[in-house]
């Protein structure tokens, strides 16, 4: 049975952005891979069942590299474009394995003491309030500063990666922005300049490593090294802003759990996953491509057509999660695709983990009472074809247990 095309239209409206599920929910019932108008004015197949998106998210026959599609694809190449996320095999393990040091188990064990210095921080510099925005005095903050060290950007230069990222999310739905383009020679400019300085004194960090590799030959061309550290900027703080978030928004609109959570802090581990299952901060699997002509799920795909993975739906499929709608931070089993699958799995993903749980518990530990501020319909959530997460999150503080 194919959707009412009515429901289709109403993809992607400011209605359905503030709340997808219904949506989601009658296209896993009638039509779980439906074509689509995007609102970029493509046509993409989307996914919204779990085992449907878990066997898109794993398949190497939809492509992420879509030059092999096309020759003259200069229209899709960006600053972005030569990085992992958009490589397929064999570049994809060479460049994945070129970053992967900085995101080993141990390395990110290492890095505890100081994030939660700076979650400390940042706490710290709310104190004596009575209100906050969430997301500009915390959520954003606490993400730029640990990705920022790590890259080896210095202070000042952070609020940047806010503007330049923002724009560059947002306009992959579509959006147009008239201050899109420079955003991009801005961003593009401020690499050029950095990785001049890096390579007259190279440090510790991670973007010295990486020219140290390019200088090195064929490890890394210069268009990847351009590529590797705009997603590494970008995806490093842009989807834990919106998982910080979203998961202290969904612990606010759920008190009883949030109530087991105070009374079990043991259950944090679980709560995280649930909170990324229950609002996951990445909504959409970024672009894939049909390689060849081909059936999927009875759907008739031509080379090149454009496939996209509902994150987000797929996690709330009830052949997957008993009673998907409900926050349940005691969830067992929760093989939730927060993180995507395969390949493209999410490389910082125990990192973001380990944010969020430093977050989450030290924001509950300083202010046990806070509340939102605003009425959650109210809220304005972000445009984009990517993140999900609401622009601001107003909170009150009172009854801070310091």
């Amino acid at each position: 049975m194919s959707v009412d095309d009515s429901l289709k239209r109403t993809l992607f409206t400011k209605a359905f952005i503030k709340d997808p599920y219904p949506a989601y929910a009658q296209l896993r019932e009638d039509e779980p891979v439906a074509r689509v108008l995007l609102p970029d004015g493509q046509y993409a197949w989307i996914i919204t069942r779990y085992e449907d998106a878990l066997e898109g998210l794993k398949s190497q026959k939809f492509i992420k590299d879509f030059r092999k599609l096309n020759n003259n694809s200069e229209d899709h190449e960006s600053i972005f474009s030569e990085n992992m996320l958009f490589a397929d095999m064999p570049d994809h393990r060479r460049l994945r394995r070129l970053v992967s040091t900085a995101f080993t188990p141990h390395m990110i064990a290492g890095m505890r003491d100081r994030i939660q210095e700076i979650t400390d921080e940042l706490l710290e510099e709310t104190a004596g309030q009575d209100k906050m925005n969430l997301i500009d005095e915390f959520a954003f903050p606490l993400p730029i500063i640990v990705i920022c060290e790590m890259l080896g950007i210095p202070a000042e230069d952070r609020d940047k990666f806010r503007i330049w990222s923002n724009s560059m999310i947002e306009g992959s739905g579509g959006k147009y922005s008239e201050n899109l383009e420079q955003h991009m020679i801005d961003f593009t400019q401020y690499l050029q300049q950095r990785f001049a300085a890096v390579r007259k004194n190279p440090e510790n960090d991670l973007i010295s490593k990486l020219i140290i590799a390019e200088e090195q030959g064929d490890q890394l061309t210069e268009k990847e090294l351009y590529g590797v550290v705009s997603l590494l900027i970008i995806a490093g703080h842009e989807t834990t802003v919106n998982f910080i978030g979203n998961s202290i928004m969904a612990l606010l609109e759920n008190p009883d759990q949030l109530e087991m959570l105070k009374k079990e802090p043991e259950l944090i581990k679980t709560a995280i996953e649930e909170t990324l299952r229950y609002n996951d901060p990445v909504e959409f699997s970024t672009s894939r491509w049909v390689g060849e002509d081909m059936e999927f799920k009875g759907q008739s795909m031509k080379k090149g057509e454009l496939v996209i993975v509902v994150l987000n739906s797929a996690n709330h499929d009830p052949d997957q999660f008993t009673d998907p709608d409900t926050l349940d931070i005691t969830r067992e089993k929760n093989k939730h695709l927060a993180f995507g699958k395969g390949i493209h799995a999410c490389l910082g993903a125990p990192l973001a983990r380990l944010e969020g749980e430093i977050a989450i518990t030290s924001f509950f530990k300083r202010y046990p009472n806070a509340r939102m501020n605003a009425d959650p319909n109210d809220l304005e959530w972000r445009a984009g074809m990517i993140v999900r997460g609401v622009r601001e999150l107003p909170l009150l503080l009172d009854g801070s247990s310091f």
